[in-house]
């Protein structure tokens, strides 16, 4: 446990008015990408401390509602438009004084030292519910925050304050907000102080022509025991107006110099550097769409999910310790390139070609890096084993790893260049304003308001019948022909999995999109052998491992020919599903 200047981490007595406060903003309007529409609420809260921003700890199985009770008359969520930019402690000096600031802002601003403890149960109770609970102290004032994440809108979080005398929690004050079945664990198990925050904080208000937006550069360090790392960003939060807002000033401050867009919160990096965690991943959330909903607001709900999957696979991926952000973030990204690829039904958009390109350059420069971290992790140490009297396995291993590392460096390379920000922030920008209006012809503009439904079934029924026709006389495809089937289905598994939550409610979809999930996996399969023969052609091994190079060539051609019967049942089973988009699946 943390020392602090709480004396005891547990429940103290009410805090002087007794009731929680929650933390108010002006309406904001409708927002894309990581930027959320907040409710209307009262005006004259003072300005936030720290943004609503995600937090990146996966949510545990848990059947926790975490809606607030609504015992507490008068309170109720508040959220905040706020993007992170990630920058060196040596140029914020240099990004305070850029011209869109010194231009714009209404003064000098104001600075704050703000100093912050984290707390939770041993059990780490409260962040496994998707819950966070701080004191801040700012001044002598001592400001206590319950922040949630919503089951449908991870980017949106509940928040709720209260006035405390000092940096102990008020359990008592934050059990409205707490789910019901998690209570009685609180009542019973002490919160203990995890890390703290300790932050200088100087905070300018810049006003342009489409919004206003606060702009605070944070300076300061997070400590958990003997563990600390530094914190240096600059945080963008929309007053009022247009949420673009942050997206201009963001691509001006890029101008500066190195930025890096992020939506992890401080609490979460503070629980991870606690635990001696890498960043932790998140899998995309499934898409919910109404059946009613437009094709022009269902390509924002699209676009918005995959810039979200893009943004949290970031960190783990910039990390390195977990493969699985590289991982991750390629599947982020090819499915914003489907999304952007699916866009051009309605017609020519000019914007997707330069975004797509984008893209696609990331996605190349990581591609290595995972195709490395599967031949290390699964296919060497697997064929290893079964194949013990083999030698040369480990010389082999040790090549392989040289050949990782520098994929890595070329990875992180990209992800660490300029070009990479700039494209983060203008998709962003693109997503917020809906830039697709713009580019979609004048006589094509009309699709964009009819029923998402429509679209959805002539998509669906063009791309599954390509898939039926690449797969024809299935079982004496070649390998070539069969890697053409694998494009073709994982397209239609990527347009399903944006497309079918229209039709969510029959029967027939849950069913065909486990069928097509199986039918993609066994197809990966093949390609995943073609990857590590590749692999081992441009691998400069020593003489010692061409052994075990060899098992490996030899082993999975044996395995090609047991794949098959199964790849066969898969392909039975995909074709024998009834299709969710069709009239008879409509009577389901």
């Amino acid at each position: 446990m943390l020392k602090s200047d709480a004396t005891a981490a547990r429940r103290t007595p009410g805090a002087p008015d007794g009731n929680p406060v929650p933390k108010d903003n002006k309406r904001a309007p409708y927002v894309a990408g990581f930027l959320r529409q907040v409710e209307p609420a009262e005006t004259g809260a003072e300005p936030a401390i720290e943004g609503a921003v995600i937090d990146q700890t996966p949510l545990q199985d848990t059947t926790l509602a975490l809606e607030p009770a609504q015992s507490n008359a008068g309170a109720r969520p508040a959220g905040e438009i706020e993007l992170k930019l990630l920058v060196d402690a040596d140029r914020m000096a240099h990004f305070n004084a850029a011209p869109v600031i010194v231009a714009n802002a209404r003064n000098k601003g104001s600075r704050k030292h703000l100093k912050s403890v984290y707390y939770d149960t041993a059990e780490r109770a409260l962040r496994r519910s998707g819950l966070s609970l701080r004191v801040r102290r700012s001044g002598a004032r001592f400001v206590q925050t319950v922040k949630t994440d919503t089951a449908d809108d991870p980017l949106r979080r509940g928040e709720w304050e209260a006035s405390v005398p000092s940096l102990a929690p008020d359990v008592a004050l934050a059990m409205p907000f707490i789910p019901e079945k998690l209570r009685s664990h609180l009542e019973t198990q002490p919160l203990e102080a995890v890390f703290t925050a300790d932050v200088h904080r100087h905070a300018r208000i810049v006003d342009l022509p489409s919004g206003t937006v606060e702009i605070a550069f944070d300076q300061g360090v997070l400590t958990a025991g003997d563990r600390s790392i530094p914190v240096s960003e600059i945080e963008l939060e929309l007053k009022s107006g247009s949420a673009s807002t942050i997206y201009e000033v963001a691509l001006r401050l890029a101008e500066q110099g190195a930025v890096k867009p992020s939506i992890r919160a401080k609490s979460a990096r503070g629980f991870e550097l606690a635990a001696g965690a890498p960043p932790s991943v998140r899998r995309p959330r499934k898409l919910r769409l109404d059946p009613s909903v437009t094709l022009d607001e269902a390509f924002a709900t699209i676009l918005r999910s995959c810039f979200l999957h893009l943004l949290q696979s970031l960190p783990t991926a910039e990390d390195g310790r977990n493969p699985e952000g590289v991982h991750q973030l390629r599947v982020s990204l090819r499915r914003l390139r489907s999304a952007l690829d699916l866009m051009r039904s309605v017609g020519a958009l000019s914007n997707l070609d330069a975004l797509r390109s984008e893209a696609s350059w990331l996605a190349q420069d990581l591609s290595a890096a995972r195709d490395w971290d599967v031949f290390q992790l699964e296919t060497l140490p697997t064929i290893a084993e079964a194949c013990a009297s083999v030698t040369g396995f480990d010389a082999l291993g040790q090549a392989a790893a040289k050949c990782q590392s520098e994929a890595y460096r070329k990875a992180h390379q990209a992800l660490d260049d300029r070009r990479c920000a700039v494209f983060l922030i203008g998709l962003g920008h693109w997503i917020e304003t809906r830039g697709w209006r713009n580019d979609v012809a004048a006589e094509d503009l009309g699709q964009l308001a009819e029923p998402a439904v429509n679209f959805a079934q002539r998509i669906l029924s063009e791309q599954y019948a390509k898939v039926l026709k690449r797969g024809r006389r299935f079982k004496s495809l070649t390998i070539d022909e069969l890697h053409r089937v694998r494009l073709a289905t994982k397209r239609l598994r990527y347009l399903s999995e944006f497309l079918l939550p229209l039709f969510a409610d029959r029967k027939s979809a849950r069913k065909f999109a486990h069928r097509l999930a199986g039918l993609q996996e066994e197809l990966g399969a093949f390609n995943d052998m073609a990857v590590t023969a590749s692999l081992l052609d441009g691998l400069d091994a020593e003489p010692d491992s061409a052994i075990a190079a060899a098992a490996i060539a030899g082993w999975q051609a044996r395995a090609s020919i047991g794949v098959q019967p199964s790849l066969q049942g898969a392909w039975r089973d995909f074709t024998a599903a009834r299709v969710p988009w069709s009239r008879q699946a409509s009577q389901d």
